[in-house]
C-alpha cells in the first residue's frame, strides 16, 4: 500500500478516501477475528508500546487487545516507575526505547503536540500513534465514533449531528468534528454553556449553540461529552444538577432527536450530569458498540502504520 499512513497524529486534513480504508479494515477485521475470538497472526513477531503519561485504563486497554489480538507482543510502560518521573527528558525516553527495536509507540500525553514532537526526534522506523494529546485530539476515538455512525447510516451527507458538553477543552470533540466533515456531514451542531464553546471560526462548517433543546430537534446522532467537574466552576451554572437542568440528556430532550437516534459518549460516563441513566442504558444508547468497535479501529491502524 503506497500511500498508508506510517503515523497516526492527527485525524485533521485526512482524506475522506484514508478514512474510509481504515473503518473498511476495521469492519474487515471484525470478520476476520470472528469479532474478536479468534486469534489473528497479521503483526506477529512486531512489538507495541503503550507510553501512557496520562491514566486511561480504557483505551490502554483497548490498544492491548488490538495488538494482541493480531499476534503482536505488547509491552506497557510504567511512567510512575520510569526515570522519566525522574526528570529524564521526553526525547531521551524516546530514544532509549527506540534501542529496543520497537515497531510503534502508543502514547497519550497532557501537553497538546507531543505526538508530532516524538515523530519529528524519532530515529528509527517506530510509528508513532496518538492516543490522547491536551485538549487536541484523540484520532482513534474520532474513528470508533465515524464507523459505529457509519455501520447505521451509510450516507454522511444526510447527517445531523449534535455534540454537547465541554467542547472547548474536548481532544474527542476536535477529532470528531474533523472525521465528520471529512466524511461529508454538511450540519454537525456544537452546543453547551459559551465558557466552554470553542471560540468563534475554530471549526469551519459546524453552528454554535446554547439551547440544547433547540440544538438536538431532528438530529440522527448525539455526542454527549464528559464534563470534568473541575471545569464546572468556569461555567455560569452553580452546580451539577444546574448543568444537566440544561446540559444534560434524558428522555424527555432525547424524544426532540430524531427517531431512533444514536447516542453515543467517548466515557466514562457521569450520570446524572451529562446523561441519565435511562438513556444511557437505553434501546438508543450505542456507548458499549463504540467500545468493541474501538478495538477493531486499533487493529485497523496498527495493521495500517505497522503494514509491511
Amino acid at each position: 500500500m503506497s500511500n498508508r499512513l506510517r503515523h497516526l497524529t492527527t485525524l485533521e486534513n485526512l482524506p475522506r478516501e484514508t478514512i474510509e480504508r481504515l473503518l473498511d479494515k476495521a469492519n474487515s477485521l471484525r470478520d476476520q477475528s470472528a469479532h474478536g475470538t479468534r486469534k489473528l497472526d497479521i503483526l506477529a513477531g512486531r512489538t507495541v508500546l503503550n507510553l501512557f503519561f496520562e491514566p486511561s485504563t480504557r483505551t490502554r486497554t483497548s490498544f492491548e487487545l488490538a495488538a494482541r489480538r493480531m499476534g503482536a507482543d505488547v509491552i506497557n510502560f510504567d511512567i510512575a516507575l520510569s526515570s522519566s518521573s525522574k526528570g529524564e527528558e521526553l526525547f531521551d525516553t524516546l530514544h532509549t526505547l527506540e534501542a529496543m527495536h520497537l515497531d510503534a509507540i502508543i502514547v497519550r500525553h497532557k501537553v497538546s503536540g507531543t505526538p508530532e514532537e516524538l515523530v519529528k526526534h524519532a530515529m528509527s522506523g517506530v510509528s508513532v500513534v496518538n492516543a490522547g494529546d491536551g485538549n487536541r485530539a484523540h484520532p482513534t476515538q474520532g474513528l470508533l465514533d465515524a464507523l459505529t455512525i457509519r455501520n447505521h447510516h451509510p450516507d454522511f451527507r444526510k447527517l445531523k449531528v449534535a455534540i454537547c458538553g465541554d467542547v472547548r477543552h474536548s481532544r474527542v470533540a476536535r477529532s470528531d468534528v474533523h472525521v465528520l466533515t471529512a466524511m461529508g456531514a454538511k450540519d454537525v451542531r456544537i452546543v453547551g454553556p459559551s465558557r466552554l464553546l470553542p471560540t468563534e471560526g475554530e471549526f469551519k462548517g459546524v453552528t454554535l449553540h446554547e439551547d440544547f433543546d433547540e440544538a438536538i430537534q431532528g438530529v440522527d446522532v448525539v455526542i454527549m461529552l464528559r464534563l470534568q467537574k473541575e471545569r464546572m466552576a468556569s461555567t455560569d451554572l452553580p452546580d451539577e444538577a444546574a448543568y444537566f437542568e440544561r446540559y444534560g440528556l434524558d428522555t424527555r430532550r432525547l424524544a426532540r432527536a430524531a427517531k431512533g437516534a444514536l447516542v453515543m459518549h467517548p466515557g466514562p460516563i457521569n450520570r446524572g450530569i451529562e446523561i441519565a441513566p435511562e438513556v444511557a442504558d437505553g434501546a438508543q444508547s450505542r456507548i458499549l458498540e463504540q467500545v468493541g468497535n474501538g478495538v477493531f479501529v486499533r487493529m485497523a491502524v496498527l495493521c495500517e502504520v505497522m503494514g509491511r
